[in-house]
C-alpha cells in the first residue's frame, strides 16, 4: 500500500483567510516553482483525482499553514473530509499557532481533532516566529500525548524571507522528545540543512520519525547534497522511522513516488517508507 502522510486541505474546501503574506510569497514561489498556479482554487475534486492518479491508498491530510487563523476551520473541513471517504483519507489537524499561544483554545482543539479519530496535529511554530521547544507549546505537547495524538512538526529550512530557520532546528526535538517519551514526533521535511543532528535525534529516540514531504527525494541520494548520512541510516538503523510524504501542492505525488523507486534503497526498506511505517506508526489498518 502506499500513504501519502502529507497532503494538504485543499484551499477551495476552506473559508478564505487573505492573500499570502510577500515574505512569504516570493522565495516560496521561486524556490518551489509555483509559477501562475492558483492554489487557492484547489478543491475536493483535485485531491481526489490526485490520489486515484497516483495509486495512493491512504492521504493524511493537513491542516497546515503558515499565517493567520484557520485552524478550526481546517479541522471542521478534515473532519468532513474524512468522514466522506474514511479508507481514503485520515486526518491531521492543527491548532492555532499565533503568538501568545491561547493554551485553552489549542487544548479544545486538540480534543476536537482526537473525537474526530484524527492520527495527529500539524504544527508550524517557526512561521509564527518562535521556537519548537517554546515552553508554552509543552502542555500542547502534553495533552497530545495524553490523547494519542501524534505531532508533525516543521522541522529544517523555510524560506520566509522574516522568519529565523533557527526557530526549527532538530535538536529541539531531543528536548521535546526527552520530556515526552510516549510522544509520536514526526519531523516535517526531516529538518535539511541539519542532517546529521536529525539522524542523532531519531537514533537516539525511536519516537522520532522522519517525513520528508516538499523536496525532491532524487537529492537524498545524490553526493554532495548534504543527505548523505540520512541516505546511508534510512537504509539501515533507521528504516523503521521513515515515511513517504508529499506535501501537496508544495511537490506532486507522483513525481515524489517515482524519485523514490528510482533510489537505490534496499526493496524492504522502499516499502516501508512508501507505506508500511505509516500504517503501523498510525495504526491505519485498524
Amino acid at each position: 500500500m502506499i500513504v501519502d502522510a502529507r497532503v494538504r486541505v485543499p484551499q477551495g474546501m476552506c473559508e478564505d483567510v487573505g492573500p499570502r503574506p510577500p515574505e512569504l510569497s516570493e522565495r516560496y514561489g521561486e524556490v518551489l516553482q509555483f509559477g501562475s498556479k492558483d492554489l487557492s482554487a484547489l478543491d475536493r475534486s483535485d485531491l481526489d483525482q490526485l490520489v486515484e492518479d497516483c495509486g495512493i491508498d491512504i492521504a493524511l491530510v493537513h491542516g497546515e499553514f503558515e499565517y493567520g487563523d484557520p485552524a478550526d476551520d481546517y479541522n471542521r473541513v478534515i473532519a468532513e473530509l474524512v468522514s466522506s471517504d474514511p479508507k481514503r483519507y485520515r486526518g491531521v489537524g492543527t491548532i492555532s499557532q499565533q503568538f501568545p499561544l491561547d493554551i485553552m483554545r489549542a487544548l479544545k482543539q486538540l480534543e476536537f481533532c482526537a473525537e474526530q479519530g484524527f492520527v495527529g496535529v500539524s504544527m508550524q511554530p517557526g512561521f509564527f516566529h518562535y521556537a519548537l521547544n517554546e515552553k508554552r507549546l509543552y502542555p500542547v505537547y502534553a495533552k497530545a500525548n495524553e490523547l494519542g495524538l501524534a505531532v508533525f512538526l516543521h522541522s529544517g529550512i523555510n524560506y520566509g524571507s522574516t522568519h529565523a530557520i533557527g526557530n526549527e532546528h532538530p535538536i529541539m526535538l531531543d528536548e521535546i522528545a526527552c520530556a515526552f517519551p510516549g510522544l509520536k514526533i514526526i519531523a516535517s521535511h526531516s529538518a535539511w540543512p541539519w542532517i546529521n543532528d536529525m539522524v542523532a535525534v531519531a537514533r537516539k529516540h525511536p519516537t522520532v520519525y522522519l517525513e520528508f514531504g516538499g523536496m525532491a527525494p532524487k537529492y537524498v541520494g545524490q553526493p554532495g547534497s548534504g543527505w548523505e548520512v540520512m541516505y546511508h541510516f534510512m537504509n539501515s538503523v533507521l528504516q523503521d522511522q521513515i515515511m513517504f510524504g508529499s506535501d501537496w501542492p508544495a511537490f506532486n505525488p507522483g513525481t515524489a513516488l517515482e524519485q523514490w523507486q528510482q533510489l537505490d534503497l534496499k526493496e524492504p526498506v522502499l516499502k516501508k517508507l512508501l507505506g508500511e511505517n505509516a500504517i503501523r506508526i498510525f495504526e491505519l489498518d485498524g
